[in-house]
């Protein structure tokens, strides 16, 4: 598959996302957001593919909506959307959670990223970064409101923490240091190393079963904000899901035989 704005390759289960308009660090414009979603389409729906990376040409992951865009309108919003409800409008937004997609997302922040490329970092399943990251949220410093990209990372870093970026917008950048302290990053990486690290753990993640990992996500994250007992009820659904299939057995039957599992996602 070929895209304008994104470079998409897949190689041994894992397909790797670049966004791919270094000469405006990347920001998304109404092109990009139709390639995410086609992107992520394929990712959900390809049984090749079992893993994710996500990352950004050049030295920006990417530093949010083209401003540009906005100001000329350039984001397609037809008469349909105002059809729509606010929530199959949030649906539509080409994100891996919006977009349903249970397979493991790693996002390689190379560099710069804010607004809404936001989601793409506090959506992502394992978000590393390098240590030349940067993140911000500018939204207040244009005259817009700070809606899901906060929704979303506050759920992912301590409410002062998100509050602060929200508030002061474009004035204030949060390092690459402190998001690994606060926990919106779960590593850093030396900069020259991070696609290097990126393959290293979807790696590790191919030699996992990959039913009981997708089982695993949508249990811990359809559980978020419900009462201990129908969290733990739909986790222990995905686990006898699971318990049906051929993977399962395959598991204890290698482990018996001192050999790698051979795993078929079925």
């Amino acid at each position: 598959m070929t895209f304008e704005t994104i470079r998409f390759e897949v190689e041994n289960r894992i397909a790797t996302m670049t966004l791919n308009r270094p000469e405006r660090k990347n920001a998304m414009n109404q092109q990009m957001k139709d390639d995410l979603r086609s992107c992520w389409t394929r990712i959900k729906e390809d049984p090749e593919i079992w893993v994710a990376i996500i990352t950004g040409e050049g030295e920006a992951f990417s530093s949010g909506a083209d401003v540009e865009t906005l100001d000329k309108k350039g984001f397609v919003k037809p008469d349909r959307w105002r059809e729509l409800s606010m929530q199959e409008n949030l649906r539509t937004q080409p994100t891996p959670r919006r977009m349903h997609v249970h397979k493991p997302v790693i996002a390689a922040v190379n560099g710069l990223v804010g607004g809404v490329s936001l989601d793409h970092v506090t959506e992502a399943d394992i978000p590393i970064a390098s240590e030349r990251a940067e993140f911000f949220d500018p939204h207040v410093s244009i005259g817009y409101v700070s809606s899901h990209e906060m929704v979303n990372m506050v759920r992912r870093v301590p409410p002062a923490v998100a509050m602060r970026m929200a508030l002061l917008g474009k004035y204030e950048r949060m390092s690459a240091q402190r998001a690994y302290e606060v926990g919106l990053v779960t590593e850093l990486v030396a900069h020259d190393r991070l696609m290097e690290r990126a393959r290293e753990l979807a790696e590790i993640l191919l030699q996992n079963a990959p039913l009981a990992l997708w089982g695993t996500k949508l249990g811990i994250l359809q559980g978020l904000g419900l009462p201990f007992a129908q969290a733990d009820d739909i986790a222990v659904g995905y686990l006898e899901v699971v318990e049906q299939s051929e993977d399962h057995k395959e598991g204890p039957r290698a482990f018996m035989e001192k050999r790698k599992p051979n795993w078929k996602a079925r």
